[in-house]
């Protein structure tokens, strides 16, 4: 039986949290209210994966989980709790970081084109390809590398073999003078890796995850045996599916995997959706993760009155003030720059599909289409544009690319032909597009700005500073109508910073001048190594400093650890492929001195007088989320205060033995308690914007939730930017309650008539209708 869903709760399994493990956590689960638990990928994954994302085949439930079994013991005991169960699946591709971990990868690269698998993977074998025609393999330091292989024949069968890394030989060719020779009759070709040769379609730019061609019958059967045995036996009831938008045709697939889970399962999708891109309605799922409802929520409340002063110091340490206008220019600059440095192997078979369907070969020029290709690409603002909501879109930006640079009209008109006549083309320019979009957004300028970094997350909008009251219940309308099975999620295993964090920062939108003097005296004491890094880094630290001042030895090593990742992404004074030692060292000299210097204080200090204000938005956002139109999901140890940064610091195991009654707890215990009792409100129920009356009103987030009769049965009512809340006037704004008696689940006081928060002293009110 599918049980009805209205909260999840997401756990991260790898081999030291397993099913036997989580059996453990639901009665903890089970008391927050949860409907669901939420499972990352529970496929066998290379040895060693702490997230699962890298499967290899044959499907099959990961032993070092507890297997099928631990999977059906798992979930027996969440159904006896009466808790169902939703997992994440990952089609679009599966790792090959070691070819003797994946048997299909490994049949490839020993029988090339012969083998029974050579479809199943999205190769490029064309003889243009960089490698004459063979798989290129790009793992060589340089090319006098191919002078370390050597012939490996400990084994059961030689291998060839370059320092750790292990590759199969085709039968008969391990005989010969030199390693070299070895390597030269294989259907591979092992290349440098900063040439731009790669020979399959990657997640992103992720070398160890090869693609897969979902949309050959063949692949999908053979990789959704497991998830068709899943249902069969009852054991999920719905499925997450990991980056649609990496397969040739996701619409197609989610028409396929809907009918194979059947009509009434939850399916949900990782879809990235710009700010304002509706998701397609012609898809036959639930809905999103959420990440459009995380950067809603975060914005309102956000103080728009902090901007022009957060632009200045913006400007004063790094020349540009991280507007709308700034920012829109360096995300097209970096887009140019990334397609070519990190995707011209894609663009290269882009290219040559798009130029097969030319009539004249001869009009255009490689470096035209290549200009055209990288203009359109830069000028979408959304992942992929050929989903039917977004008809249009490509077309209007071609015709703008083409008036703008009118040298490349050709090359525009052919391109937006192949678009709409060769399957191919489309198809490969969406993929292209998204991943050029991944990994210079949010990979690359969202960590190398800095006016307020709370806004940079995953499908976040930084160019828009804050959302006003109006355009947040328009949201909230539309999703009651459209998505109310979608999830709303404020942290998950791929957010840069958890959703305490970036409250915690947000703040700072609040106290843009007290901010201010802190930086500049900061940055006398102590400067930055780029004035960037510095505004950068110290938000960070204001997100996780503690309030006691301690500096324990692992917050320290895990603040280091992140900078090293953020600023080698940002790519501001080093990169992950040219790493500057010198600048590096500078940078995390610089943090020690943060941590240990007289800058120390301050911060403690800092924390300290906006603690309450901190924890009131870190408990209004937790409110917000999990009451709003939508599913919420509470990600691992989020339901306690978290301090969490970027993968993987998220993916640190939890400590489930502390302290249930933290203040944040009984905010998720309360929604959750009550969303599952009132399904006839959160489920099937609308949505309703509410307004305070009084001085203060502005100050006041508050929405109804409505039955399907259309009467409010719930409201919710939390205060926002109360650094510059007068208490005064705060206690003369009111919200207006409809008849009745309203009982608050929190403090369980009862009211009617008209309710002040003040008199709560809480920052949200949740408020039940308990009789007429």
């Amino acid at each position: 039986m599918i049980l009805p869903l209205t909260a999840t709760y997401r756990l991260q399994l790898h081999g030291e949290f397993t099913f036997a493990d989580a059996i453990e956590q639901l009665d903890h689960i089970e008391g927050l209210g949860v409907s669901h638990l939420y499972l990352s990928p529970i496929q066998t994954a290379q040895q060693g994966s702490t997230h699962g994302y890298d499967w290899v085949p044959p499907p099959a439930v990961a032993e070092s989980l507890g297997g099928i079994e631990g999977l059906r013991e798992l979930r027996s005991a969440a159904a006896d709790r009466g808790i169902g169960v939703i997992v994440d699946i990952v089609p679009n591709h599966t790792g090959v970081e070691d070819p003797r971990q994946n048997p299909w990868w490994w049949d490839v690269l020993r029988n090339g084109k012969s083998s029974e698998y050579a479809d199943y993977f999205d190769i490029d074998w064309s003889t243009d390809n960089g490698a004459d025609g063979k798989i290129a393999l790009p793992v060589l330091g340089s090319a006098d590398d191919v002078a370390s292989l050597e012939v490996d024949t400990s084994g059961d069968e030689p291998e060839l073999s370059f320092y750790e890394h292990r590759f199969p030989l085709a039968p008969g060719t391990e005989a010969g003078q030199s390693a070299q020779e070895v390597h030269d009759r294989q259907h591979y070709r092992l290349a440098p890796w900063n040439i731009g040769v790669i020979g399959y379609r990657r997640f992103f730019s992720v070398n160890g995850l090869a693609g897969l061609r979902q949309e050959d019958p063949a692949v999908y059967a053979a990789t959704h045996d497991l998830i068709r045995q899943l249902v069969e036996e009852d054991l999920v009831d719905g499925l997450r599916v990991d980056h649609p938008d990496g397969l040739a045709d996701p619409q197609d697939y989610l028409q396929r995997l809907r009918a194979d889970i059947g009509p009434d399962r939850i399916l949900l999708i990782e879809k990235i959706l710009a700010h304002d891109e509706p998701l397609d309605p012609s898809l036959p799922v639930d809905g999103t993760t959420g990440y459009e409802t995380m950067r809603s929520v975060g914005a309102v409340l956000i103080d728009p009155t902090g901007e022009s002063a957060l632009g200045q110091l913006h400007q004063k340490y790094t020349g540009d003030r991280g507007d709308k206008l700034w920012l829109h220019a360096a995300e097209r600059q970096l887009k140019l720059s990334i397609l070519d440095e990190t995707f011209p192997a894609e663009r290269a078979r882009l290219r040559r599909a798009i130029t097969a369907t030319a009539r004249d070969r001869e009009v255009f020029s490689n470096d035209e289409l290549d200009s055209a290709i990288g203009a359109v690409i830069a000028g979408l603002g959304v992942y992929r544009a050929d989903y039917p909501i977004l008809a249009g879109t490509l077309d209007s930006v071609i015709a703008s690319e083409r008036e703008r640079l009118p040298a490349l009209a050709t090359a525009f008109e052919l391109l937006a032909s192949a678009v709409a006549t060769d399957d191919e083309s489309r198809s490969r320019l969406a993929q292209v597009c998204g991943a050029v979009t991944a990994k210079s957004v949010e990979d690359c300028l969202f960590y190398r700005t800095a006016r307020l970094v709370s806004l940079q997350e995953v499908g976040g909008d930084p160019a828009a500073f804050g959302e006003s009251i109006d355009d947040f219940h328009a949201a909230n309308v539309t999703r009651a109508k459209s998505w109310p099975r979608a999830l709303t999620s404020l942290s998950t295993h791929d957010t840069k910073r958890s959703e305490d964090v970036r409250a915690r920062i947000g703040i700072l939108s609040q106290i843009p001048q007290r901010w201010t003097d802190f930086v500049d005296r900061s940055e006398s004491r102590n400067p930055a190594p780029a004035g960037v890094t510095g505004l950068f880094l110290r938000q960070n630290l204001f997100g996780i400093w503690p309030a006691d001042g301690v500096i324990t030895g692992a917050l320290r090593t895990r603040f280091h650890e992140y900078a090293t990742k953020a600023i080698r992404e940002g790519g501001v004074g080093t990169t992950w492929t040219e790493v500057n030692e010198q600048f590096e060292t500078a940078v995390h000299a610089w943090i020690d001195a943060s941590f240990d210097g007289p800058c120390a204080p301050e911060y403690t200090q800092l924390v300290q007088e906006m603690l309450p204000h901190i924890e009131s938005d870190a408990l209004v956002q937790k409110a917000l989320a999990s009451l709003l139109p939508g599913i919420p999901d509470v990600y691992q140890g989020t339901e306690w205060f978290d301090d969490s940064l970027v993968d993987p610091d998220n993916r640190r195991a939890v400590d489930y033995t502390r302290d249930g009654e933290h203040p944040k707890t009984r905010v998720v215990r309360a929604a959750l308690t009550l969303r599952r009792r009132r399904q006839d409100v959160f489920v099937q129920g609308g949505y309703e914007p509410l307004s305070g009356t009084g001085p203060a009103a502005d100050h006041l987030v508050a929405f109804g939730r409505t039955s399907t009769a259309g009467v409010i049965e719930v409201i919710v009512a939390a205060a926002r930017w109360t650094v510059g809340l007068d208490a005064e006037q705060w206690a003369q704004t009111h919200l207006d309650l409809p008849a009745g008696t309203w009982r608050e689940q929190i403090t369980g006081t009862d009211v009617d008539g008209n309710v002040t928060l003040s008199e709560l002293a809480t920052p949200v009110g949740i408020f039940e209708r308990v009789r007429e």
